[in-house]
């Protein structure tokens, strides 16, 4: 199993290529993603973080969201904003808070080929914004508005109200 690329790689910083087939090797690569996501305890994960540089991206925050299989992802509308804390399997022990849009709608292809439109807010919103970026080469860090240390974390979960 690959192992998740970590910053200063540069192809977290170089923008993916379009899908233009759904193949048995697109297919096996969600697969895998999905399997590395959740044994690293990931939200998120984008191709480019495993060394592939296609635009796919996967996303799972909870079972009622349910499971997100984006191929060539893109929003096409956002309003609002909010500041809130990441982090990212490619920057282990590096957290912020970042300011990212509220609700977005994302246009994408799924396994099957078929185009999806998702509106989506919250969590969710802030997640698919982030795995997007990493498909356009860009990173969270460049976004932070305060970095915080993994004490400060707990300290700022705690006093925001996460579980």
């Amino acid at each position: 199993m690959r192992e998740i690329i970590k910053y200063p790689n540069t192809v977290l910083t170089t923008p993916t290529k379009k899908v233009t087939e759904i193949d048995d090797e697109l297919i096996e690569l969600l697969d895998e993603m999905y399997q590395i996501m959740t044994e690293k305890d990931g939200i998120g994960l984008a191709a480019n973080q495993l060394g592939e540089s296609c635009r796919v991206a996967i996303v799972y925050v909870d079972e009622e969201s349910g499971l997100f299989e984006m191929i060539n992802p893109k929003i096409i509308k956002k309003t609002g904003t909010t500041v809130d804390v990441e982090g990212c399997l490619s920057f282990p022990d590096i957290y912020g808070t970042v300011e990212r849009y509220d609700d977005i709608i994302v246009r994408f292809v799924d396994r099957e080929g078929y185009e999806v439109e998702a509106e989506v807010s919250g969590y969710l919103s802030r997640v698919m914004q982030h795995e997007i970026e990493h498909l356009d080469g860009k990173l969270f860090t460049d976004k932070i508005i305060e970095r915080l240390s993994p004490d400060e974390l707990i300290d700022y979960m705690e006093e925001h109200g996460y579980d």
